[in-house]
């Protein structure tokens, strides 16, 4: 199925979280800077529906997924997700005319959803594993699939291992916000603090680590990816603050948890060097430049 708009798939050939959604948000920023109106496709995994679900800044994790909610709170910008991409993109089409590009985040391996430009993130720390495809290894495809991407993004690793189109990004971090008001307090503010640290993410070492090379004493509570947090999954003795990934707040906002201590996120920011972000951006001239084609 091709829908009237181009679109770009931000996907990865690897199970497991690589740094999609983050890549997904810097997008986005970027081609609004470039004068485009972006909509965000996704599964909404994770979410109960009913589907497809046309997203805002106020609707529930639990009904849409934890990504496609941190992205419509965090971007502003339409979001629908549906299991059959083609579907969200033309509800989210019908509901938003002016948008004039499409990001589905994930996704790569849903061919049903024809797509322009394809990008895969890449782990940079566990890169493609043992090589082999599941259930043998942690690949969904093979390597060789990414020769047909437009950009390899490598996320904290090195790049060129990964051919001549894979670039290096980092997720960034510099500062916490509190759950109940958006108070926001700079990381360094935290250093020599026990915490206790939460993160359902992918990897979840990541965000601990993360926390550790800002100074913080951080007793680690990995979580499974996209965790359906209870209160009670929070309920660790003590009093210490709670520092969790962005992608766990905004199922964690909807709990019922105690006053009895404070509740952090930290937002991430994927960041390229300037050379990889021109590489980047001619990316994205590319592909804004066959909206004309479709009109």
């Amino acid at each position: 199925m091709r829908l009237p708009v181009p679109v770009m798939v931000i996907g990865n050939i690897a199970i497991g979280g690589t740094g999609k959604t983050p890549i997904t948000l810097a997008l986005i920023e970027q081609l609004q800077a470039m004068g485009a109106t972006p909509g965000v496709l996704s599964r909404g995994y994770g979410g109960s529906g009913p589907f497809p679900l046309l997203v805002t800044a106020g609707t529930l994790a639990a009904q849409a997924g934890d990504e496609p909610a941190l992205i419509a709170q965090r971007a502003g910008v339409p979001v629908c997700c549906a299991p059959s991409r083609a579907e969200a993109g033309r509800v989210l089409l019908a509901a938003h005319p002016e948008v004039d590009v499409l990001l589905c985040d994930d996704g790569l391996q849903h061919y049903a959803l024809a797509r322009d430009v394809e990008l895969c993130v890449i782990d940079g720390v566990r890169g493609h594993g043992n090589g082999h495809r599941l259930p043998a290894g942690p690949l969904r495809e093979l390597p060789a699939r990414t020769a047909t991407c437009a950009l390899v993004l490598v996320n904290g690793g090195e790049a060129t291992a990964y051919g001549r189109n894979a670039l290096r990004f980092d997720l960034v971090a510099d500062h916490a916000v509190l759950l109940r008001s958006a108070e926001r307090r700079p990381l360094s503010a935290f250093a020599g603090m026990t915490v206790e640290a939460v993160a359902g993410i992918g990897r979840p070492q990541r965000f601990f680590e993360l926390l550790a090379a800002k100074g913080l004493l951080a007793r680690a509570h990995p979580f499974a990816d996209h965790q359906a947090f209870s209160a009670e999954d929070l309920a660790f003795s003590g009093t210490a603050p709670i520092v969790m990934t962005e992608k766990d707040a905004v199922k964690c906002r909807a709990l019922n948890l105690s006053t009895d201590r404070a509740y952090w996120y930290v937002p991430v920011t994927a960041v390229f060097t300037q050379d990889a972000t021109m590489r980047v951006q001619e990316c994205l001239r590319s592909f804004l430049a066959l909206r004309r084609s479709r009109h």
